[in-house]
């Protein structure tokens, strides 16, 4: 008592000194040190020298709860029960037990029974009154924490329940601990997923995250009591860490609320907690904040005053935030940063800095994000940097040299981008590098060698998918721990096997795409025992027999080779568990050697087997009750899906699409609890969904497009928490689309070509994660849905081809749909002038309005959409000039002005910007006049460049989740292609009043597929410059006024396999070689001074009477669909054109492109000749 007076008095002293009388603020003063005096006097306490009088063992009181303890927890690795808790010796002092630590009166003030894969009751812990620190991290508990006293621990100031399977509300009680300086309950998820771990295509063997149920992503949650209730009590907290805790439900408050209750936090982790932005600019009351995680939150934005927040941080993470705009470099450069990780924001920019000597950087993430530039030179002021990760950006430019300076760099990932020039080998001579990712770049010629191999720590080395020649540095062949290797994709010269088998250490091995030179079995050659092995694209033709003696093999790629045959036993290593034999054309025997006893076969995890041109599916599949995931699509598999099936109760992926499967969906399918993945797509099954499948509570990826399935589509699926693809497309459901209020995570959702009739369900805006929705090609019948601006990540909306009608304009003025890419509205009713104002104009990619009731002008507004590619509005009543504005659009490829009520010459053009990128443009049927001029022409820049179609990939325009379509008229048929090749180049102009000569000039539009000037009134000769468009593939110039004789050049045009001349008034013989032979007389008719094969018509019977004009298409092209067939099948040719015909499917021209045609009837026509 004596010395509480003294520091009592002491205390008062300092407040108040002799000359100065007390005051309000004094004792406010002295009261606040008396309180945190008396909170902090028992932890002084607990850490002052032990005195020599008191025992040094446990208190009988402290004894019994660890003794109680031990009796009610057990040992649970793979959470069921494996052996007793057994770690202290009850016959030793509890002083000395591991995890305990006691204070010198014997009372327990620390308890660390972290990772131990406990499982069990923890009651006995709340007993122990003293207690200061616990750790229960890393255990597996699998049980909720509100049957526990957490109010009984007053003195606790450290709580560390992380990673221990804790799941539910989290108790009110922990907001009474009020001494607490620190709080870990995050990442209670991650124990469920310690134990999936499979093979990681692209970067070896690594754990799996495999989907869990949505219950389990974010265990814990912060409902009752709230965010703000947990921490209002809790103001001497310095580090705060809810990773994973559902915190959704009071998100947009909890940026404020920490930053005034919290004044003393150094750390806040709050990943994946559902926190929705843009942060608050009250950050910055944190003056001691400088630890900053929050990952996996929708918070879009940083404040004004990120900069002056960020400079006191010495480590920020906003990994995965929807972060956009331009990220402030000035960050990078901030004195006391250490560590930066903001990747995953994938439209995120920025350039990196010029950065100064002496940058404490050590850790810096931005991959897959969008930034760009060169790496700067000065990238080798970062002295101190062990880890740099710029993968999936888009970096461009040579490696910097000076990265030879970082002395310290123990990770280096610069691949997925578009760097350029060699690889400097002083790369591989970094003293600490361990790991070097330069795969997926443009980086080219040859490696050189390098020194200092054996001192080299490099383990990881992947330098496939760039332009590399050569042969392979042997110093590569040198690292002495050297684990993996890829070096596949490149165009290294042909290699030997056996020039890899003085790696001793090797365990993944990637040669994807090398002409590899296996020779015959050399049993005097030691391999490295392999892990990982890819020979994919090797034009092997037969299985390695080297793989006889891989007996640790557990990953095996021998995908698109040459191989053919029954697969060999010895090819099944017991060890194997991942096996891709996908693009070969191999069998299976139908029995395996049960009677070999050396023979064992795997257990498989993984599976894939597509593209084999197998009929059957294996027999030894019956066995595999461990499989995974099975992959046979683009088969010939045939009858119904096997029973077997649901003996596989691990398996998450099963994709049979593009066989002949036929039957039903059967009901057993609901019992497959860990399914995530179903494809069925391309069949010909039948029947319905089973309704029971919201059994499945892993569903995640459910496509049954393109079968015969019909009958509503069940309610079930509206209630799947997990799923989030669901294909319906191209079936026979019919009735209205099922609620999908409980679908919350739902991606895709694509049910399309059915018979669905009724409104949008407006349930779909509480699908807030929805990024596509498809609709088309049904009877709906409904209003624009301007509801689901709601949708915050809505990308592509498609209504075409149904019953929607009404005007389309929002009466907010604001954009409602900030993310949308695609709307594709066209052949419905909708009606009135197009507005646009509710779409964010720079993200638009694609529109399509065509075949509407749309009137007015032209939306001037469209000259802002920076971003658009496709614009197709054709088929309505669209009243203006040319839309030569449109020239501002640098991305624009296609655009379709057909069958409006355009008008006017074409002639205002800047020829010097144009239209860069324009591949496909039509304005028939419409009121244009005046001649061809020359300035129109040199604006499409794009049909300019010549294409090598040899080189060229067959890529379609749009992206993963959304290929673009496009009608055109091409031979006077209506053509609906589903995709659109990228190399396709067409120019209609046809039934418009152009008059006047056709220009030579047109030869400059070389990449050409298809021109049609039909149905105007040009005259003079035929252009022989035509003969320089090499690459067309239809020429239609009918209906026109053409004289002269047909330019014998133009047989040159070896790709033409289709050409139109009919009605006009050309002479003289028809040309006789190459292509000119397979066409038919509709490509001439109505010129009666032609003559010559295939005209009945002599060239010595010239002058017979013209045949009138057809009265309509639709009966002058019944003629034309053998000429297609006569000009594809003679040559061989029509590359482009051909393969979007033969898309659709050439045997259907005559029934479905011709019924179509005489469906809705001409296309209008104002003239007759």
């Amino acid at each position: 008592m004596e010395t509480t007076h003294l520091c009592i008095n002491k205390l008062y002293a300092k407040h108040n000194p002799p000359s100065h009388p007390p005051n309000m603020n004094t004792l406010h003063s002295l009261i606040s040190s008396l309180f945190l005096f008396s909170c902090f006097l028992p932890l002084l306490l607990s850490f002052s020298p032990p005195q020599t009088h008191l025992p040094k063992q446990c208190l009988d009181d402290q004894r019994s709860p660890l003794l109680q303890l031990q009796q009610h927890l057990y040992y649970a690795p793979n959470f069921t029960f494996s052996s007793n808790f057994d770690l202290w010796d009850v016959n030793t002092d509890c002083f000395s037990w591991e995890g305990v630590t006691c204070d010198a009166y014997g009372h327990v003030v620390g308890m660390d029974l972290s990772y131990k894969s406990l499982s069990g009751s923890i009651h006995p812990i709340f007993n122990l009154h003293r207690l200061q620190r616990l750790n229960l991290a890393g255990n597996n508990f699998n049980t909720t924490l509100f049957s526990y006293g957490f109010d009984k621990l007053q003195n606790l100031t450290h709580l560390n329940l992380s990673s221990s399977c804790f799941h539910g509300q989290i108790p009110v009680e922990i907001s009474f601990l009020k001494r607490l300086v620190s709080l870990d309950l995050s990442n209670q998820g991650s124990c469920y997923l310690r134990y999936y771990t499979i093979l990681d295509p692209y970067r070896g063997v690594y754990t799996y995250n495999d989907p869990l149920p949505y219950e389990l992503q974010q265990p814990l949650k912060l409902e009752n009591p709230n965010f703000k209730t947990l921490i209002k009590n809790l103001r001497f907290l310095t580090e705060l860490y809810l990773d994973g805790v559902n915190i959704s439900t009071q998100s947009a408050k909890w940026c404020e609320t920490t930053s005034l209750v919290l004044s003393n936090l150094r750390v806040l982790s709050l990943s994946n907690c559902g926190l929705k932005g843009p942060l608050c600019s009250s950050l910055s009351r944190l003056s001691f904040l400088s630890k900053l995680i929050l990952d996996g939150n929708p918070i879009s934005h940083l404040p004004p005053n990120f900069l002056e927040i960020s400079s006191r941080l010495v480590s920020l993470s906003l990994r995965y935030c929807n972060l956009r705009g331009h990220f402030p470099t000035g960050i990078l450069l901030s004195p006391k940063i250490q560590s930066i990780d903001i990747s995953l924001n994938f439209q995120l920019m920025g350039q990196l800095p010029e950065f100064p000597a002496n940058n404490a950087l050590q850790s810096l993430s931005l991959f897959y994000t969008n930034f760009s530039g060169k790496l700067p030179l000065s990238i080798g002021n970062l002295e101190f940097l062990t880890n740099l990760e710029l993968f999936g950006c888009n970096f461009f430019g040579p490696i910097p040299s000076s990265i030879a300076n970082l002395s310290h760099l123990v990770n280096l990932d610069l691949s997925s981008n578009k760097l350029s020039g060699s690889i400097h080998s002083s790369l591989f001579t970094l003293p600490s590098l361990k790991i070097l990712y330069l795969l997926d770049n443009h980086l080219v010629g040859k490696t050189d060698m390098f020194p200092n191999t054996s001192s080299s720590l490099i383990e990881v080395l992947h330098i496939g998918k760039n332009y590399l020649t050569g042969p392979i540095p042997k110093s590569i062949l040198q690292l002495p721990r050297l684990e993996e290797l890829y070096i596949g994709d490149n165009s290294f010269s042909s290699m030997k096997l056996d020039m890899f088998v003085q790696l001793n250490n090797l365990r993944t091995l990637w040669l994807n795409n090398i002409s590899l030179l296996i020779e015959s079995e050399n049993r005097s050659l030691t391999f490295p025992q392999l892990e990982s092995l890819s020979l994919r694209s090797c034009n092997l033709t037969e299985f390695p027999e080297f793989i006889k003696r891989q007996d640790k093999l557990v990953h095996l790629d021998l995908s698109n080779n040459h191989i053919h045959g029954v697969v060999p036993n010895w090819l099944w290593k017991s060890s194997l568990s991942w096996v891709d034999l996908s693009f070969n054309v191999i069998d299976f025997p139908k029995q395996l050697p049960s009677s070999d006893s050396n023979f064992s076969f795997p257990m498989l995890r993984r599976l894939l087997l597509g593209s084999c041109n197998i009929s059957a599916f294996p027999e030894f599949l019956k066995s595999q009750e461990n499989l995974e995931a099975f992959d046979a699509s683009s088969n010939n598999l045939s009858g119904p899906i096997p029973n077997w099936l649901c003996n596989m109760s691990q398996l998450h992926t099963f994709d049979v699409s593009y066989n002949n499967l036929s039957g039903s969906i059967p009901n057993w399918l609901c019992n497959m609890s860990h399914l995530h993945t179903f494809e069925v797509s391309h069949n010909n099954l039948s029947g319905s969904i089973p309704n029971c499948l919201d059994n499945m509570s892993q569903l995640y990826i459910f496509y049954v497009s393109y079968n015969n399935l019909s009958g509503p589509i069940p309610n079930c699926l509206g209630n799947m928490s997990a799923l989030s693809w669901l294909g319906l497309q191209g079936n026979n459901f019919s009735g209205m689309i099922p609620k999908f209020s409980k679908a919350t995570q739902l991606l895709f959702l694509k049910v399309s070509e059915n018979r669905l009739e009724g409104k949008l369900p407006r349930s779909l805006a509480e699908c807030t994660q929805l990024k596509v929705l498809d609709v088309g090609n049904n009877k709906m019948n409904d209003t624009f849905p301007f509801w689901l601006e709601k949708l915050p990540y809505l990308q592509v909306l498609i209504l075409r081809e149904n019953r929607f009608y009404g005007q389309i304009k929002h009466f907010k003025h604001k954009s409602v749909f900030p993310t949308l890419d695609v709307l594709d509205i066209a052949s419905n009713q909708f009606s009135g002038e197009l507005s646009i104002d509710f779409l964010q104009p720079t993200r638009l990619r694609s529109l399509k309005i065509g075949g509407n009731k749309l009137e007015g002008k032209l939306s001037r507004s469209l000259a802002n959409c920076t971003a658009l590619e496709v614009l197709d509005l054709g088929n309505n009543m669209v009243h203006d000039t040319f839309p030569f504005w449109l020239e501002k659009l640098p991305s624009l490829k296609v655009l379709v002005l057909r069958a409006n009520r355009f008008y006017g010459t074409i002639s205002e053009f800047n020829t010097e910007r144009g239209f860069p990128k324009l591949r496909i443009l039509d304005i028939g049927s419409n009121n244009f006049s005046g001649e061809l001029y020359i300035e129109f022409l040199q604006s499409l820049k794009a049909m300019m460049q010549l294409t090598n179609d040899d080189k060229a990939k067959l890529d379609y325009m749009g992206e993963y989740y959304y290929q673009d379509s496009v009608t055109i008229f091409n031979k006077g048929i209506e053509m609906f292609y589903q995709k659109v090749l990228t190399i396709l180049t067409c120019l209609d102009l046809s039934n418009n009043s152009f008059r006047g000569r056709i220009p030579e000039e047109i030869q400059m539009l070389r990449s050409l597929k298809v021109l049609n000037l039909s149905y105007n009134s040009f005259s003079g000769e035929i252009p022989v410059a035509l003969e320089n468009l090499k690459d067309l593939e239809s020429l239609d110039l009918s209906q026109n006024e053409l004289s002269g004789k047909i330019p014998a050049q133009l047989t040159s045009l070896t790709f033409l396999a289709a050409l139109n001349l009919s009605y006009n008034q050309l002479e003289g013989s028809i040309p006789q070689s190459n292509q000119f032979i397979t066409f038919s007389n509709d490509s001439y008719r109505g010129n009666p001074k032609l003559c010559g094969l295939p005209l009945s018509r002599k060239c010595n019977e010239v002058g017979l009477p013209m045949p009138p004009p057809p009265r309509g298409d639709e009966e002058s092209w019944l003629y034309a669909m053998s000429t297609w067939k006569i000009a594809l099948i003679g040559y061989a040719s029509g590359l482009v054109v051909g393969l979007c015909i033969g898309y659709t499917g050439l045997n259907e021209l005559r029934n479905k492109w011709v019924d179509r045609l005489k469906k809705h009837g001409k296309r209008n026509k104002r003239r007759c000749r």
